[in-house]
């Protein structure tokens, strides 16, 4: 079968072999690869938590869904599943690689350490009209926000943190950050968007850009660290959503 790129806007109601419903996915892009849309419209998925790791989806479910043939599916499956963000299961699918509190909390100081000291040398170093640049992307996380538009306030966070780090002209650190944001899942973004904490913490990145653009060295860090951990509750796995301490639920990952 001659393969066709895909034409719609937005990709919906990518169907598992059992459980949840339809899934918010992102744009495509018809100059890429059969292969690279679905592999970015998964991960973007998964990182917002559309794709739960109790659920098992099948490759030619998906693949009917997309309207292509299962071969791209399933290399799209082996690249995520080289980077650990899923796991193959044989003759069924794959999972979601499931992540535990002590996971969120090491991927968020391991950010901390980078981004906060980038930060704060930014305050005395960058160049004014380069930070100005990052504006439209700041606001565009809070119209994300506001719209409930997940995926696409993913997308404009993660262009905010990275265009910031590289303004500090270290290509590891934007990297590694990104690879990091790779591996995390967001759960529950529908239920803070609803009682507006999203728009709250999408309004953070515009304050910060502020204090950067003033040369407030200071409050740059308490800001950024304030906001990064703001960030690790957004990142919070569903066990950690309904209280449960970190130590009882790395307890209960043991048992």
């Amino acid at each position: 079968m001659e393969e066709q790129p895909v034409s719609v806007d937005r990709i919906g109601g990518f169907a598992p072999t059992a459980g949840s419903g339809s899934l918010n996915l992102p744009t495509v892009q018809e100059h890429r690869s059969l292969r690279d849309q679905v592999t970015h419209a998964l991960r973007a998925a998964l990182v917002a938590g559309e794709l739960r790791p109790d659920t098992i989806y099948s490759a030619p479910t998906l693949a009917a869904q997309f309207r292509v043939s299962a071969t791209p599916v399933r290399e799209a499956m082996l690249d995520l599943a080289k980077e650990g963000l899923i796991e193959v299961v044989r003759n069924k699918g794959f999972r979601v690689t499931a992540l535990s509190a002590r996971d969120l909390d090491e991927y968020t100081e391991i950010r901390a350490l980078i981004e906060v000291p980038v930060a704060v040398r930014l305050a005395g170093t960058a160049d004014r009209e380069a930070l100005e640049a990052l504006r439209p992307v700041a606001a565009e996380i809070v119209r994300a926000a506001e719209a409930h538009d997940l995926i696409g306030y993913l997308e404009a966070d993660r262009q905010f943190h990275l265009g910031l780090l590289s303004l500090a002209g270290n290509r590891r650190l934007v990297d590694v950050v990104g690879d990091l944001r790779k591996r995390s899942r967001l759960h529950g973004l529908d239920n803070l968007a609803a009682r507006g904490a999203l728009v709250a913490s999408a309004r953070e990145h515009e304050g910060i850009l502020d204090l950067i653009i003033a040369g407030d060295t200071e409050r740059v860090e308490s800001a950024m660290r304030e906001h990064l951990g703001h960030i690790r509750s957004l990142w919070a796995a569903p066990e950690a959503e309904a209280g449960v301490p970190a130590a009882e639920q790395d307890a209960a990952g043991s048992a």
